[in-house]
């Protein structure tokens, strides 16, 4: 737990995969004190979520028997103390366990209930099972990531989960934390990662509103249609990112190839773009991308490395800011935003699962704490 921005705030997190453990290591990077509830089956023997999963980092966490009466009891009393909590069951799923948002804020009406779902709490598909892929799919997002004549191209999971999912979940449970301050009451917060994918795409509808943008993928000036917005191989086989969208970047994206503008079509002559992505291609693979990098960075036309996840560690930009610290042996990425009065130490804190449960217990001022660890409603990882 760091001294963040959130520092004071209590963050109760039930266990699950993906987007809601991300959203609530993003709060605790902030600062919040976020206790993780994991199930009393998850930490049987081992303890099989702390270790190298990074969004555990932070967190403290206790084990709990969620099916059983008393268990049920010691959540609510945890959410009596606490200011948010953060789920990411399918729709229905907490009700049934007596964990919904009515029987938790009819323990503490100003709680911020933050619900997680890739399709949402109501809707035709709120009872199907998915996984990022496909709720991008049914926004466009994906049918328009891709080369032209080329099949859609899948953006990992970071488009879905993490970006339309817990970032608009930390969204909405900061405004909804704010709101509950002035009004005294809480309130539930519906995040669902298609509304946030199709919330994302904003800037391209209104691109397609103006006559700017199509639906056919690869030809538009941010999809690789535009010659001056692609990678390019280099001699080495890697590659170079280009972005050099603006005049002036454009005008020194030639210039540091050794190019004339006026032996090459005009940037934005739609009908020659080949010719123009062919010169460029040819160009970059006279130099390996490392000598490329050297002849761009520093600069203003817009020209970077692809670089691999092991070599982003290692990048001189990178390792100025600390933006991949090593911690207990492994590099992860830094918590950010960075604030400049209330930083947040956070990064790199391994938890396993139940090892702060006692700590956990005293701490919310449960004195029947050994009671709850003999009936095994909570377990001692």
């Amino acid at each position: 737990m760091g001294a963040g921005p959130l520092d004071g705030v209590r963050v109760i997190e039930l266990a699950g995969i993906g987007p809601g453990p991300f959203a609530a290591m993003l709060l605790a990077d902030l600062g919040a004190d976020v206790i993780r509830v994991d199930r009393a089956s998850a930490v049987a023997g081992a303890g099989a979520t702390g270790g190298t999963d990074f969004t555990n980092r932070g967190k403290r966490s206790i084990a709990i028997d969620l099916k059983s009466d008393a268990g049920r009891d010691v959540v609510l009393r945890m959410v009596e103390k606490a200011d948010v909590l953060v789920e990411g069951f399918r729709p229905g799923v907490t009700e049934r366990l007596g964990l919904g948002p009515d029987d938790c804020l009819a323990r503490n009406p100003r709680l911020v209930y933050g619900r997680m779902t890739g399709w949402g709490q109501d809707g035709p598909l709120a009872q199907s099972a998915g996984h990022d892929i496909g709720y991008i799919a049914v926004t466009g997002a994906l049918h328009a990531i891709g080369r032209a004549g080329g099949p859609p191209q899948v953006p990992m999971n970071l488009l879905g989960d993490f970006a339309g999912g817990s970032m608009y979940l930390v969204v909405g449970v900061l405004a909804a934390l704010l709101e509950s301050r002035i009004s005294g009451r809480g309130q539930v917060v519906d995040a669902a990662i298609v509304d946030g994918v199709a919330h994302l795409s904003t800037f391209i509808h209104g691109f397609m509103a103006g006559g700017l943008w199509t639906d056919e993928r690869g030809v538009n000036i941010l999809d690789t249609g535009a010659p001056w917005y692609d990678v390019y191989g280099t001699a080495d086989g890697k590659h170079v990112a280009v972005g050099a969208i603006e005049p002036q970047f454009y005008a020194e994206l030639l210039a540091k190839l050794g190019l004339e503008a006026a032996d090459l079509p005009g940037q934005h002559d739609r009908a020659r773009w080949n010719e123009l992505r062919e010169a460029f291609a040819a160009r970059f693979k006279e130099r390996t991308r490392d000598e490329w990098a050297e002849v761009f960075l520093p600069g203003d036309a817009c020209v970077a490395p692809v670089l691999s996840l092991t070599e982003a560690a290692e990048h001189p930009y990178n390792t100025a800011r600390d933006v991949f610290p090593e911690r207990a042996g492994h590099r992860q990425p830094a918590p950010a935003p960075r604030f400049s009065r209330t930083p947040g130490e956070t990064a790199g804190l391994p938890v396993l699962p139940g090892g702060q449960t006692r700590d956990v217990l005293a701490d919310l001022g449960f004195a029947d704490a050994d009671a709850l660890l003999d009936s095994g409603a909570v377990v001692q990882g």
